[in-house]
């Protein structure tokens, strides 16, 4: 493999401003990675390879001229197939959207990264209409782990992931409404960001706003390295937030809580060490960690799919029915009939806001006294295929969904692996807006614990 391929964007960006290669060369580098990988891992669905060369070749002319080039000027980027690129079909990966006409235009994200001077170069994979922690659906099939191609790379931003650690594509973007660029960035070992609800426009994404969905819904930056990440939000928010400009936030030491068990699930060994790992790490770099936990978060797992499912999923089937997914995947089909349970009526629906209200109140009041918190990105490592749906799996999923209720932000990075060597992610999270503290110990902790290393499929 192009040795340059494993930079970050950051540094490929750098590397065209500073002549030393073209981004017609890099862009030719990555689309051979791209089929050279692709065949074991199945995460590509659309290699976007004229439009992706002509847009090098603009990026080169202009540097030839002696113009100045912008922050990610001639870096490729993929896109979650959730997410419209102009000239394309954004699938969602439901067969009711597969013959959809092509997008007029791009997502406002995918506008901003193009601004910004970045190229796109792929769309990925990701589960039926988004709802599996996996990725398969029946358009373009499963997508398999680049550490391990029995294990599946997490959902529903799983091709993103899969493609980003094989150095297929340096960054790209991912949706997140329980934990969908957190979890595939675990199972992959690279990393992500959820921003805080509401700071990224979704314009452009499949589906749509979705009523009370909306609030826990957000599209978010995937990156190989955490470097990448505060670059990224300053595009994305076209400029709006803040990004970390000291190894310190504010010139001090941050106040860091951290956690092994949520309550819901036990992790496993390995994942539980890493988490101190990274505890000790970011004590080491000067911060002020503590082990404590937030009152209640044991609640996250129930409140979420409660709040999700009041009406046991019908919403998603006459979804479905409209736009003529007349036939879903067996893990769509899992997803809705865990909804079926939580059916209720008004009175109920509004005893699980009651239950919310109470739920944010306890996680202000615990914040109050933190900057952030630690904890892992889920259970244990990439599960087998076809297992996340099992009920002793799906809750191990909880740790990520605390942060789609609340809203905050939280990024998570590698800092560990199992002892058959899966990524084993943690998670940082920060308070509203504060997406600048949750990358800042990103950063530190990929510093310190190494972050991605390189997967064994070639």
């Amino acid at each position: 493999m192009n040795q340059m391929l494993a930079l970050s964007g950051t540094q490929q960006a750098r590397l065209i401003r500073e002549g030393a290669v073209s981004s017609r060369e890099l862009v030719e580098a990555h689309l051979a990675r791209i089929a050279e990988v692709n065949p074991a891992i199945n995460a590509v669905v659309e290699t976007l390879t004229e439009t992706a060369r002509e847009a090098a070749l603009a990026v080169d002319t202009r540097r030839a001229r002696g113009e100045k080039l912008r922050h990610f000027e001639g870096v490729p980027f993929s896109v979650k197939d959730a997410i419209e690129v102009a000239g394309t079909v954004c699938s969602a990966g439901t067969l009711g959207f597969r013959n959809r006409p092509k997008s007029a235009q791009d997502a406002v994200l995918v506008a901003r990264l193009r601004a910004a001077g970045a190229i796109p170069i792929a769309r990925t994979n990701l589960p039926d209409l988004l709802f599996a922690f996996e990725t398969d659906n029946l358009i373009f099939g499963r997508t398999n782990n680049p550490y391990d191609l029995t294990r599946t790379c997490g959902g529903s931003s799983g091709g993103e992931s899969a493609l980003i650690a094989c150095c297929g594509s340096p960054f790209g973007l991912g949706s997140d409404a329980l934990g969908s660029v957190r979890v595939p960035a675990h199972c992959c070992g690279i990393a992500s960001l959820k921003p805080t609800s509401g700071r990224l426009d979704r314009t452009g994404h499949v589906p749509g706003p979705a009523s009370w969905v909306e609030m826990v819904w957000q599209i978010g930056p995937m990156a190989r390295r955490a470097e990448d990440l505060p670059g990224l939000m300053q595009v994305l928010s076209a400029g709006e937030a803040a990004v970390p400009a000291e190894k310190f936030v504010g010139g001090r030491p941050l106040r860091v809580a951290y956690f092994t068990d949520n309550g819901v699930v036990t992790p496993d060994a390995a994942t539980i060490e890493t988490v101190r790992r990274a505890a000790r790490a970011l004590s080491a770099a000067g911060h002020e960690v503590t082990e404590a936990r937030p009152a209640g978060l044991d609640r996250t797992w129930p409140l979420e799919l409660r709040l999700l499912g009041p009406d046991g999923g019908d919403g998603i089937r006459e979804y479905l029915r409209s736009i003529g997914s007349t036939r879903t995947h067996p893990l769509l089909d899992a997803w809705l009939r865990k909804y079926e349970p939580l059916r209720t009526d008004l009175a109920g629906f509004a005893a699980v806001w009651e239950e919310l209200d109470l739920f944010l109140a306890e996680m202000r009041a615990f914040l109050a006294n933190y900057d952030a918190i630690l904890s892992p990105a889920a259970a244990r490592p990439a599960v087998a295929h076809g297992t996340s749906v099992d009920d002793d799996v799906f809750p191990g999923f909880s740790y990520t969904m605390t942060y789609n209720l609340t809203g905050w932000p939280a990024a998570v990075v590698r800092c560990g692996e199992s002892p058959e060597g899966l990524p084993i992610n943690v998670q940082i999270a920060a308070g509203p807006w504060r997406e600048d503290i949750a990358m800042a110990l990103a950063i530190t902790m990929e510093d310190a614990l190494g972050g991605w290393q390189p997967p064994s499929v070639h």
